[in-house]
């Protein structure tokens, strides 16, 4: 009789440890959780590949032809770290280049866009990372602009290795 009790004891304390631990990490409730099925897209940064969400666009063009999200408040948004995208031809297996990631100080999922063009002649290669872009640029080989857009892409998965 006696281990009855302690073993019911036991698991009222157990119960009554989940259902506080539970209420202190729950946090505000958003509502049921459900799936969905989205395109995902991968990325350089720092010479591995980041796989990230594109969701919302300060254009309403780029939003239309991406079937994502126009919101024109991103526009005024500054200070953003850069998202680089090659325009133009491009070497093969080129993705989007990152200048921040998750767990970095800069990080933001909203990226001000920055388009990059091979000059005429110029042999195009891979590009990996912000800090190799900078080094082709002082060659003379690449050229970057502002495109003026802020898009939303949080990077859901940090990539390891190159």
């Amino acid at each position: 009789m006696r281990s009855s009790i302690v073993l019911v004891a036991g698991i009222a304390l157990a119960a009554a440890a989940t259902a506080v631990n539970a209420a202190a990490i729950a946090g505000p409730i958003m509502g049921p959780a459900k799936s969905i099925s989205r395109p995902a897209f991968q990325g350089y940064y720092d010479g591995h590949k980041d796989t990230y969400l594109n969701t919302d666009v300060s254009s309403k063009p780029d939003a239309a032809a991406m079937h994502i999200n126009y919101s024109a408040r991103l526009a005024t948004i500054k200070g953003l770290p850069e998202i680089y995208l090659v325009e133009g031809k491009a070497a093969p297996g080129q993705l989007a280049v990152f200048g921040s990631e998750p767990g970095e100080k800069n990080y933001s999922p909203l990226w001000s866009e920055t388009i990059l063009t091979w000059k005429p002649g110029a042999r195009p290669v891979v590009l990996r990372s912000d800090t190799q872009i900078n080094a082709v640029e002082k060659k003379g080989t690449l050229t970057e602009r502002d495109a003026h857009v802020v898009l939303n892409c949080p990077i859901i998965k940090v990539g390891k290795g190159g």
